[in-house]
């Protein structure tokens, strides 16, 4: 048999096995299409429609109103300092998880996946009990003699980011430290032998290879941060207002249908929009794969 002949054997074979992958594929890629686009789609119509379902853009230029504008600046700054604490306490945090012994890494993972066996809620209300005026950290400052009036650690922005940091930390820690758990410790025994100190070994040689890690937690972090609902809205006391709370103030208080649905295309837009420019500058394709 000619090679030509095994060439068009081997091209048939290849289509008939990415027809059958297709077929196999295609209930759950429509399915996903069908729970994912769909809704996007008719919440994008509805941005666009009035009461009387005619065509208008008002839901949009009502955005510019600086209640919308602060909230918008509200939900990004929040969203930008939680994750970069995130990142300030996860990474030392899963570096020690990558040092230590198997019995005290368990023990560390347990305590970073314990909040996630317990209710959001749960843990909300536990830091209202914490930090609020007459609440335990303010109490033991006070008996300690460190301060005298207690400290303003709730119903504000800084309670609301300390809520939602504690919640947020295990999605960092994570990815962070399953990179770091893949770098091969010989890159850094190499690194050493040719006279680098640790500081440099660790700064030059193992975190670049986590950096994968880092970014993936922090994308995670950061749009899971732009969504946020209970934390801010028990935490801030109504004094922290994100986005979220503005497209559920439309519905609930003002049944605005068209508003909440613009509210939610912008936010997309925006959240995409970051996603775009950091696949742009670190290559989000790299972070998935971890390569």
């Amino acid at each position: 048999m000619s090679q030509a002949a095994n060439a068009d054997q081997l091209a048939a074979a290849e289509r008939r096995e990415a027809r059958g992958l297709f077929l196999l594929c295609s209930p759950a890629v429509l399915m996903i299409a069908f729970v994912i686009f769909l809704p996007i789609g008719w919440l994008f119509t509805l941005s666009f429609m009035n009461e009387q379902g005619a065509f208008t853009f008002d839901h949009y230029t009502r955005m510019l109103h600086p209640a919308y504008t602060r909230s918008f600046q509200t939900t990004f700054e929040l969203s930008f300092l939680v994750t970069a604490i995130c990142a300030a306490l996860g990474y030392p945090l899963a570096y020690l998880m990558s040092q230590v012994s198997t019995v005290w890494r368990a023990i560390i993972f347990v305590s970073v996946l314990f909040p996630f066996w317990t209710s959001l809620l749960v843990r909300t209300y536990a830091w209202l009990v914490l930090l609020q005026r007459r609440g335990v950290v303010n109490t033991w400052l006070q008996s300690s003699g460190i301060i005298d009036d207690p400290l303003r650690l709730v119903h504000n922005f800084t309670g609301t980011a300390i809520g939602m940091t504690h919640i947020m930390l295990p999605f960092m820690v994570l990815p962070l430290y399953a990179a770091m758990a893949a770098v091969d410790r010989d890159y850094v025994k190499a690194a050493a032998s040719l006279g680098a100190s640790p500081l440099k070994s660790f700064w030059q040689v193992f975190f670049p290879l986590t950096l994968p890690g880092l970014l993936a937690g922090t994308v995670l972090v950061f749009v899971l941060c732009l969504g946020f609902y209970v934390t801010p809205a028990v935490l801030g006391g109504g004094r922290v207002l994100m986005w979220s709370m503005s497209i559920e103030r439309s519905v609930a208080v003002y049944s605005d249908w068209g508003a909440a649905s613009a509210l939610g295309v912008v936010l997309l837009v925006v959240t995409l929009a970051i996603l775009w420019v950091m696949n742009r500058l670190f290559g989000v394709d790299r972070i998935i794969g971890g390569r």
